[in-house]
């Protein structure tokens, strides 16, 4: 299979999102992009702010769409579009209300689960052959509470768990971008496990 090109971090923009749960795709990104030293910068065409990272032997666009969490694939499909990029060669960071706190996971194609930016994107591309890295935040336990807890931030406790699922997922990424999707998936889903 081949690796990655496009590396998006879904989440809403603006200070009053910066460390809400639903922001931790942006959150993914970000981390990446301080890393590698990459400076991001806003490209109005692609409805986002965009960067380049070296990831491995691989250079990378990083992306952060502008469009809020719901319009999101506007903003993926104008960057696959114009850097002319296979949406099998994109990996969609997200929060996901069905991992606990703390856990990430890859994943390839299926349906959006509710997130919002996936299923804007999904509507968009009308097929789901993308990649996924899944950030757990936990459930609040009843469907009326999910609004408040994503738009909400996280316990001092559940940061620190989010940054270290943040932290193994970046660990196996240069697997992934190289396309070893499942030498990644291994060692990501086993990293806690064990």
């Amino acid at each position: 299979m081949a690796g990655l090109r496009l590396i998006v971090g879904l989440g809403n923009p603006g200070p009053e999102h910066l460390r809400t749960r639903h922001n931790a795709g942006f959150r993914f990104v970000d981390t990446l992009a301080m890393q590698q030293g990459a400076r991001w910068s806003v490209e109005g065409k692609l409805f986002g702010e965009v960067a380049r990272a070296q990831i491995g032997a691989e250079s990378v666009w990083l992306l952060k769409p502008a469009t809020y969490m719901n319009l999101s694939g506007k903003s993926v499909t104008a960057a696959l579009r114009f850097w002319k990029i296979e949406p099998e060669q994109a990996l969609l960071a997200h929060d996901e209300l069905d991992l606990p706190v703390g856990t990430a996971r890859l994943k390839f194609d299926g349906g959006h689960g509710g997130q919002n930016g996936l299923r804007d994107t999904i509507k968009l591309l009308g097929h789901a052959r993308f990649h996924r890295l899944r950030i757990g935040i936990g459930h609040p336990g009843h469907k009326d509470k999910v609004t408040p807890w994503v738009l909400g931030r996280p316990t001092a406790d559940e940061e620190i768990s989010i940054g270290r699922a943040i932290d193994e997922a970046l660990d196996v990424l240069p697997l992934a971008v190289a396309g070893d999707f499942n030498e990644a998936m291994k060692r990501l889903h086993t990293s806690r496990d064990s």
